[in-house]
């Protein structure tokens, strides 16, 4: 390969929010011009958690839509759907056998998963880590696009290509975290980080304005006294947080000026965030529309981007069979 190779994958777990968008795409928009890139939606690991089979094809979908009207240029990329291509469950498997369990059992993200779903701890719960990396390793990428609650993930990625490299020769490199503008985008609740499964935290690439204000409206913005230096924590930091992230730099320094002076309207702060966010997401959503009017040019999108991951995914399938003695 000429280019160094990158892959990241979204799960199907419904539309996009600025979360996503700053934290993965924006990264991945960086890298499709440099870099050879696949993109998926990873839907196998979709269903590690309770999840409706009625909707999941429609949700990814919803997830390729959002990949091409963010800018995703499948001339330039490919989008990949995780389970049109089996080999990444093969090399799931076979990885699987050299990765011991208690280091999987220790993984913050599996406690944390089983802490939120008591009554569906599952095997593929567990397992997850180990197809994660099989889904990088699989196309040998060397980036991966993801915010920084990641990392121990890509450490796992990094121990298994190192085991599989030492017990059958050099294969696999070890995949690094390319860090995108906005890794870290923050919850409107109040919270740490804008996810999807925590109800008021987040705002949806779709959201028009009046939904926009009325997600903003309902962010948090602590109680107590005010004054002095903007809290590095909770609601009224993640509001000045979304201001650096949308680069408005005037506008942050005179709201923390307003809020150590006591003089800071929140109605005032949260409405220019509105139509900062507004203005961003505009040109993505008149770009979604086209493509949703287009079905088939989105069809074959799909269909020849798969047929490129199958070729790759089994030329590095044959070279591991040869070297597990399985073929």
């Amino acid at each position: 390969m000429n280019k160094k190779r990158v892959y990241s994958g979204i799960r199907a777990t419904g539309r996009l929010h600025l979360g996503n968008y700053f934290g993965a795409v924006k990264g991945m928009l960086a890298l499709q011009d440099k870099y050879d890139c696949i993109f998926s939606v990873v839907d196998s690991h979709t269903i590690t958690v309770p999840y409706d089979p009625k909707t999941l094809k429609q949700s990814v979908r919803e997830i390729i839509l959002d990949y091409l009207a963010a800018g995703l240029d499948p001339k330039k990329c490919n989008l990949e759907i995780q389970s049109k291509v089996p080999q990444h469950t093969e090399l799931a498997y076979l990885l699987s056998t050299i990765y011991p369990v208690s280091r999987l059992e220790d993984l913050p993200t599996y406690k944390e998963k089983k802490a939120q779903y008591p009554k569906y701890i599952n095997m593929g719960l567990l397992y997850y880590p180990v197809l994660m990396a099989a889904d990088v390793l699989l196309y040998k990428a060397e980036l991966v696009p993801v915010g920084i609650d990641q990392e121990p993930h890509l450490e796992v990625m990094r121990e298994i290509a190192r085991k599989f490299n030492s017990m059958f020769g050099q294969t696999f490199p070890e995949p690094q975290r390319f860090k995108t503008e906005g890794d870290y985008v923050p919850s409107l609740a109040g919270g740490r980080k804008m996810s999807k499964s925590i109800e008021g935290s987040f705002i949806n690439l779709n959201d028009d304005l009046e939904t926009i204000r009325k997600r903003i409206a309902g962010a948090s913005t602590d109680s107590g006294q005010i004054g002095g230096e903007v809290p590095k924590e909770g609601g009224v930091a993640n509001l000045f947080k979304l201001l650096k992230l949308f680069k408005l730099n005037n506008e942050f320094n005179k709201f923390e000026q307003d809020y150590e002076t006591k003089k800071i309207r929140y109605t005032e702060l949260k409405e220019v965030l509105v139509q900062a966010i507004y203005k961003e997401l505009q040109p993505f959503q008149e770009r979604r529309k086209k493509f949703e009017e287009d079905s088939k040019l989105v069809d074959d999108i799909i269909n020849a981007s798969n047929r490129k991951c199958l070729q790759m995914a089994e030329e590095t399938m044959r070279e591991v069979r040869e070297k597990m003695g399985l073929d």
